[in-house]
């Protein structure tokens, strides 16, 4: 009863965790596309996070929901590095789709090292936590496996589709001299 209850707290206030990273997104970027691309990988984490539960066996309870909710802000991270690292090449003068492969290849590394590390510092918690927190561990790494792949394939690829009317964004001459 306390278990539903709590549940029932969370899932009443979710979308309004979302509307505010939404908001922050659309402060931090200044773009309602990014901000949707950013947010368009937390659907997969969900589905990932389901894929944990099922594969392991485990019921969907309150430490599963709250890993749920942990993973919606690790997955955006991924996001939210790919796009910096794209503004970053775009101001070189590179046009969309090179600036994206770049910064596809230049983060790829880094953002799949830390979520396997993620994923690895789980797997004992998922073997050896008791009723408790094997759920959470099952959530969280089928949310971070599917939703790192997803975000790695998904936000370069909607990123294109957004922006490849554009023209590459130039250096200022003056930036351009002092770098």
């Amino acid at each position: 009863e306390e278990a539903a209850e709590a549940n029932a707290g969370l899932e009443r206030y979710f979308p309004f965790a979302l509307l505010g990273m939404a908001g922050l997104f659309l402060w931090q970027f200044g773009s309602l596309r990014k901000a949707g691309i950013v947010l368009a990988s937390i659907p997969f984490v969900m589905i990932g996070a389901t894929l944990g539960l099922l594969l392991t066996g485990q019921a969907v309870s309150y430490t599963a929901t709250l890993g749920l909710l942990a993973l919606a802000g690790i997955i955006v991270n991924n996001a939210v590095l790919l796009l910096e690292r794209t503004a970053e090449e775009e101001t070189l003068g590179k046009p969309v789709f090179d600036a994206v492969v770049d910064a596809a290849a230049v983060r790829f590394r880094p953002i799949l090292m830390t979520k396997l590390t993620c994923v690895a510092g789980l797997v004992p918690l998922l073997l050896f936590g008791g009723e408790l927190w094997r759920p959470l561990a099952a959530t969280m790494i089928g949310g971070l496996l599917l939703g790192t792949l997803v975000t790695l394939l998904l936000i370069p690829a909607l990123y294109v589709i957004s922006f490849s009317g554009r023209a590459p964004a130039r250096v200022a001459p003056a930036a351009a001299a002092g770098a």
